[in-house]
């Protein structure tokens, strides 16, 4: 499976590795887990450098839909994606603008050492700011 994750309750993280061609069943799968684990409030590390990020515009705005969708039912916690390439990035960006996330912090950067960090940050600040950082 081109997605693994872990929920962390101690932590009140979810990690996650995308690898190869993610599809949107597989998404979903992710997210149906958040919902059911009670974990959507959590910090998300999702490291997509393995990913092959190319994707049809219709699985996109259909996982961009399905966030939006949580939005007004469950707070999300802030999101720290690493991405590596010119492609992963514009991937992420894509999702950002499509899933509506203004509401909450969120961030790419090139290593996931730099996006733990900022994790920690937005933990210790309450997680109020929005920023996009390398």
């Amino acid at each position: 499976m081109p997605i693994h994750w872990d929920i962390l309750h101690d932590q009140r993280l979810v990690t996650v590795r995308a690898e190869g061609q993610l599809t949107l069943p597989e998404m979903e799968k992710y997210l149906d887990a958040l919902i059911t684990g009670d974990a959507m409030p959590y910090a998300k590390l999702f490291d997509v450098s393995g990913l092959d990020a190319s994707y049809s515009d219709h699985d996109m705005l259909m996982l961009g839909a399905r966030i939006r969708a949580y939005v007004p039912l469950v707070k999300g916690g802030p999101l720290a994606f690493v991405a590596v390439n010119k492609a992963q990035r514009d991937a992420v960006d894509h999702y950002l603008g499509l899933a509506a996330v203004e509401h909450r912090p969120a961030a790419v950067f090139a290593t996931v050492e730099k996006a733990r960090a900022w994790l920690e940050e937005q933990s210790r600040m309450g997680g109020a700011s929005t920023a996009d950082r390398r």
